[in-house]
């Protein structure tokens, strides 16, 4: 791995994502990509006694069927990297410890999606997996119950509040060259009715975030307390591969929402930095704001571990997009830090994914 500038590095045996998944609830099916989402539950509960158990079975729902999409096994998997919003990453720790697979849990906030698959990335490119997943969730329930108030409490939320997405994404990170039975027989398939044979989403490079803080206090202004990690990190990484945002098809952040996509745009301005028509964010695209009350959007690690691990995903295959960077976008508050009136730093990480 090859360190680029001060806080870049640039694989070199292209690590990509051989499978993916996404599982989500019933108010994410009915929004725009319901039809990119693997699988959607009817109900918030998923038949579960609790929310949080509810938020464990979306992980567990997510793995199983990333692997079974390339019929891989348990113990092709050699790492698996995963985290939540919940104390102590219980979503995570409950919901694949029957996996019985090698677990490094991760805590990010929201942008955990971007932190597992650049530290899958990291191993497999460094030898040390052949294969290693990346996955992560949030419960609107459950994360109601932890940093805001708990539902029965029936408490308003500002126009600038975020709905926490009920969803879990998850990526099998995997070694050049390596492939699965399936893809094996689809590729020779392919080949020989002479059909092209899909994109390899390969993750080119990783930039780790800085941690940024303008001193928001607002909990329910999540976008406002993120823009600036996310406008942070996107300058280094330009500054780091002396590139320009015209040469990308897509600039995707995680869930910034509508408020918090207009103040990092707006906070690029100070680097000489415009977007245009390349920006999109994953908090803007899950809900359809005209017909669905979310306010200003979706957020919660499930919001970018989704919509990056369904459509995005699809979309390199298909080739739509050939040079992607997804960064998504953590506030790194808890519920003591809010109660003692702590403002709230954010995190923001980057992965670049090329189409190879």
């Amino acid at each position: 791995m090859k360190r680029i500038g001060q806080f870049t590095l640039q694989t070199e045996t292209r690590p990509f994502v051989e499978s993916f998944a996404a599982v989500t609830g019933k108010k994410e099916k009915e929004g725009p990509l319901g039809p990119y989402f693997d699988y959607s539950y009817d109900d918030t509960t998923l038949g579960q006694d609790s929310w949080e158990k509810a938020e464990s079975q979306l992980q567990t729902e997510a793995v199983q069927r990333a692997l079974q999409k390339r019929q891989l096994a348990n113990t092709d998997i050699d790492y698996i990297f995963a985290g939540d919003l919940l104390n102590q990453c219980i979503s995570s720790t409950f919901g694949l410890r029957s996996l019985q697979i090698p677990f490094l849990g991760q805590y990010g906030a929201c942008s955990t999606m971007c932190q597992t698959l650049a530290m899958a990335a990291v191993f497999v490119e460094g030898g040390a997996a052949r294969r290693a997943l990346a996955v992560t969730s949030s419960h609107f329930c459950s994360a109601e119950r932890q940093f805001r108030f708990p539902l029965e409490y029936g408490g308003q939320r500002p126009p600038t509040a975020q709905w926490t997405v009920t969803a879990s994404g998850a990526a099998v990170i995997s070694q050049w060259g390596i492939s699965s039975q399936k893809e094996t027989t689809a590729s020779q398939s392919s080949t020989n009715n002479g059909e092209s044979v899909e994109k390899k989403p390969v993750i080119s490079a990783i930039t780790i975030g800085r941690i940024a803080d303008l001193g928001v206090k607002d909990a329910n202004n999540m976008g406002a307390a993120m823009a600036p990690a996310a406008a942070q990190t996107l300058a280094d990484f330009f500054s780091d591969t002396k590139t320009r945002p015209t040469d990308y098809d897509l600039i995707l952040t995680g869930d910034l929402g509508s408020v918090g996509s207009q103040l990092f745009e707006e906070l690029l301005s100070n680097h000489d930095i415009s977007l245009g028509n390349l920006h999109q964010d994953c908090g803007k695209m899950i809900f359809d704001p005209q017909k669905q009350d979310v306010h200003a959007g979706g957020s919660g690690c499930g919001c970018a571990g989704s919509v990056f691990c369904s459509k995005i995903l699809t979309d390199i295959q298909k080739g739509v997009y050939r040079n992607v960077l997804f960064m998504a976008t953590g506030a790194l508050m808890s519920p003591t830090s809010s109660q003692q009136g702590e403002s709230i730093p954010s995190i923001a990480h980057l992965i670049h994914v090329t189409a190879q």
